[in-house]
């Protein structure tokens, strides 16, 4: 099975941070793994995304065309990456910065206000992790366990004391696609 998953939003919304997570919890399953940062004119406040493939076999190319499942954190990357779904595919996109309901028939819409409920944790930087909880309930990519690990390895030391509200993070957006 391969996995095609574009994160997208602007920079300081941790896209890049959900696609280093999805690649390191799949590497530490022993599955094949890309992962193709991009960004915009500036880093922080401009456009950010990311392409992870999650495969059982070889990855030939971290180009994807035509994702099985799409973050989007902000209308701009919704607008630009969703018609490119896969039929059976999905698209998380947030609700809390999108104010327009985007429907497609042929693929699973979830809109989730993940800035809103990051925020009920106490901290909205976790938005990221609430949408990659969500995929990851959706989607049977790789273990949640696996990116709690992960987490430790990619979390700077100093932000080890945020670890724990992470994981609760993770575990609200995989409660959610249940």
């Amino acid at each position: 099975m391969m996995h095609e998953v574009i994160f997208a939003g602007f920079g300081g919304q941790g896209v890049m941070l959900m696609g280093q997570l999805l690649a390191y919890s799949s590497m530490i399953e022993d599955k094949n793994v890309s992962w193709l940062p991009s960004y915009g004119p500036e880093m922080r406040g401009g456009t950010a995304n990311c392409m992870v493939k999650v495969s059982d076999s070889q990855v030939a190319s971290p180009l994807i065309t035509a994702p099985t499942a799409l973050v989007a954190m902000n209308l701009p990357s919704l607008n630009k990456f969703a018609d490119s779904v896969k039929e059976g595919g999905v698209i998380i996109y947030n609700s809390s910065l999108i104010n327009e309901d985007y429907t497609r028939e042929d693929v699973n819409v979830i809109p989730i206000p993940v800035n809103d409920l990051a925020g009920e944790l106490g901290n909205v930087r976790v938005a990221n992790i609430i949408a990659l909880g969500c995929l990851l309930g959706t989607e049977n990519i790789c273990k949640k366990e696996s990116v709690i690990d992960s987490l430790k390895n990619v979390l700077p030391e100093r932000h080890h004391h945020l670890l724990p509200l992470n994981e609760k993070a993770l575990d609200k957006g995989y409660s959610l696609a249940e």
